[in-house]
């Protein structure tokens, strides 16, 4: 790990400065030791984006737990990655404003609605509706009729065509959003990361700006990811761990970040529980120890078979 800090042209510095070293050795001792560094290097760069540990959970259900090459100012400095085959399950959104405008911690949404995973919907607004900052709708239901125009990126599922995948992320950007809005029953915006193309957003608006956060995230053969870190780090530092990955990540939707961050898995064999805490400024601790209480969550269960 500490390799992975440590440049080369530093090491060339450090070893022309060294006292010990004798250059009588000759060139060609010289060279190989140059040579070394640059494995080692290479090695550090590349460690990261070596083989994702998975661990399947479930049929079409897999996990890997991975500690980051940069560390956080708090926390283990871990990401959490949820592989799901969207093909083996079924997808809705979940609403307080369509139930009983009530909003759940996620294992309360888990046990009421017998679901396997609940995941932050999006960042909503403190307003009496606490509806989603985009516009959200499932099916006759509006969570919010309002676009973001700031937004662009739809996390969209129930397709009309039965053709389509029952879950998407559809970069918007540039695309005629009202004639892809209404390819689907449900739909709700979300604050791209990372585009189509695999190129990272520049966020300029607060780049140093540092929390837990959540994700949703597809990939260059349209697998599906969630991804959850409780250390805080920036929404650009984020965006260059994930493109180290060997994934190929392509569009990414940022989903929420600090104490609200949710991340609760229930296979009925294994139960994961997660939760954020660190926001830079406002919430600048890892002091959260439970679940918040959340109005707009992604749902999925297992299909039966």
């Amino acid at each position: 790990m500490i390799c992975s800090h440590l440049r080369i042209q530093d090491s060339i510095s450090l070893m022309i400065k060294a006292k010990h070293i004798h250059w009588h050795f000759g060139k060609i001792t010289f060279l190989s030791m140059l040579f070394l560094l640059m494995l080692m290097e290479g090695k550090a760069q590349t460690s990261w984006g070596g083989e994702i540990p998975w661990k399947n959970l479930m049929d079409g259900l897999q996990l890997a737990e991975m500690e980051t090459p940069e560390k956080s100012v708090v926390g283990d400095s871990k990401i959490s990655i949820l592989k799901v085959d969207a093909q083996k399950f079924d997808f809705k959104f979940l609403t307080a404003s369509e139930h009983g405008h009530k909003p759940r911690t996620a294992p309360e949404w888990a046990q009421e609605f017998d679901q396997n995973i609940i995941i932050n919907a999006g960042m909503y607004k403190f307003n009496k509706t606490q509806s989603n900052k985009g516009y959200m709708k499932n099916y006759n239901h509006l969570n919010n009729p309002v676009k973001n125009n700031y937004y662009n990126a739809l996390l969209v599922m129930h397709p009309k065509d039965p053709k389509k995948p029952p879950f998407e992320i559809i970069d918007t950007y540039q695309k005629d959003w009202e004639k892809i809005k209404n390819q689907y029953n449900s739909v709700c915006q979300g604050m791209r990361m990372i585009n189509d193309k695999g190129e990272g957003m520049p966020f300029t608006k607060r780049p140093d700006q540092s929390c837990s956060m959540i994700l949703a995230a597809t990939d260059a053969k349209n697998n599906l990811y969630f991804i959850f870190t409780r250390s805080p780090y920036t929404h650009l530092n984020m965006i260059s761990l994930l493109k180290a990955l060997p994934i190929n990540i392509r569009t990414t939707v940022y989903l929420e970040g600090g104490p609200e961050t949710s991340f609760y898995v229930n296979t009925g064999d294994t139960v994961i529980a997660k939760f954020g805490s660190y926001v830079s400024d406002t919430c600048n601790n890892d002091d959260n120890d439970h679940f918040r209480k959340m109005p707009n969550v992604i749902a999925i269960k297992k299909k039966k078979q």
